[in-house]
Formats: structure tokens, C-alpha cells, sequence
């Protein structure tokens, strides 16, 4: 005789060859939304254009209304209580956040670093020299890394060459700000001078 009918355990999957339904689908990452039945709160508020009225609805009644526009409903927030959901389209929805997140990566501005080096007895001529190309450095966006180079016995000259730093970035106070004091590294001293960012 066969053996009592058991029921099938929940984690049962369908055959390999049969489609899954994404209604279904389990979230394939802790920063995925909720969707359709994934969402276990025994009622929503319901937000957005797809709906007759925002409010609260029982879970039941948000999926029927989703169902009926061939949507999904989404939790956008579950923290909220009742959490808040939207009926959408889930794939069009990701579609367009990886496009926006692509879009925002490719117009990052990334941080552009130019290096000024000179001496401790720069003479004045190469200063203007140096700061001239310091300035344009800034306007560009740039930041401005201006270092001096201590040689040999020209380490005796360390304060000469701080106070040239210090001089360098006042200088150029209308188009950059230090960010730092000048400070010493083995024999080199340097100072970082950031862009002023345009009003």
C-alpha cells in the first residue's frame, strides 16, 4: 500500500526545466527589495501614480491591485510601519537605478593632483614661474601638491623653506586653500593646496 501523503517542504524547487516565476524568486541580495510575495506585513501603505488613493491597504488587496496592472509591488521602505510600497514595474525599476548609479560613477570627478617642486633658495623669477603654473593648476580643478627639496646641507635651510611654503599658498589664497601646514618628510617638505570650490 503507499504511504500516507506528505506535503512537498516549503524550500521545494521546480524542475530545472520549467521557468521559475519571478513573483516567487527568492532576493538574491540583503540590498534587493521585497517583492510581491516576499513582502510578509500583514498590510502596506501604498504610495505612487499605479493606485486609486495612497494609503494603507491589506497586503492581500496591494498584490490583487498590482496583479491587475501586470505589475510588481515593491517595498521601498520596510522599516516604515506599516512599510511602504509601490506598484511598479521591478525590473524596469533596477534597470534604471543601474543606469543612474553607472551615469553617476562615469561624472564623478576624480581628484587630479599637480606637483610643484623647488628648492629652499628658489630665486624669485622661478617662484612667479612656479606660482603662474600653481594657479592654473587650481583653476582647472586640480589640487596642488607644492614641495621643496632639501639637498645635502640644505636641510640647515628647513624654516627658509617653510616659510616659502607658507608663502606659496597665501599667494594663491583666491584660488586654492592649504589644506595642511607644511611638514616634513625625510627631505622633503611639503604642503597641499586644494581648489576653491566657484560660487
Amino acid at each position: 500500500m503507499p504511504g500516507p501523503y506528505r506535503p512537498k517542504p516549503s524550500g521545494f524547487k521546480k524542475p530545472s526545466g520549467s521557468r521559475p516565476d519571478p513573483r516567487f524568486a527568492q532576493k538574491k541580495d540583503e540590498n534587493e527589495l521585497a517583492i510581491n510575495h516576499q513582502i510578509h506585513a500583514p498590510q502596506v501603505r501604498l504610495v505612487g501614480d499605479n493606485i486609486p488613493e495612497p494609503g494603507i491597504y491589506p497586503l492581500s488587496k496591494a498584490l490583487a491591485l498590482a496583479d491587475q496592472l501586470e505589475l510588481d509591488l515593491v517595498e521601498i521602505s520596510a522599516k516604515a510601519d506599516p512599510p511602504v510600497c509601490k506598484i511598479l514595474d521591478y525590473q524596469k525599476y533596477i534597470y534604471q537605478q543601474k543606469k543612474k548609479a553607472k551615469e553617476m560613477k562615469a561624472n564623478s570627478t576624480k581628484v587630479v593632483i599637480k606637483e610643484i617642486r623647488f628648492g629652499p633658495n628658489t630665486d624669485e623669477h622661478d617662484f612667479q614661474f612656479k606660482l603662474k603654473h600653481a594657479m592654473e593648476f587650481l583653476q582647472e580643478g586640480s589640487k596642488v601638491k607644492a614641495t621643496i627639496f632639501f639637498r645635502g646641507r640644505s636641510i640647515m635651510f628647513k624654516d627658509q623653506g617653510e616659510k616659502q611654503l607658507l608663502r606659496f599658498a597665501v599667494e594663491l589664497e583666491e584660488y586654492g586653500r592649504a589644506e595642511t601646514m607644511p611638514t616634513l618628510e625625510g627631505k622633503r617638505m611639503n604642503i597641499m593646496i586644494a581648489p576653491v570650490k566657484k560660487k
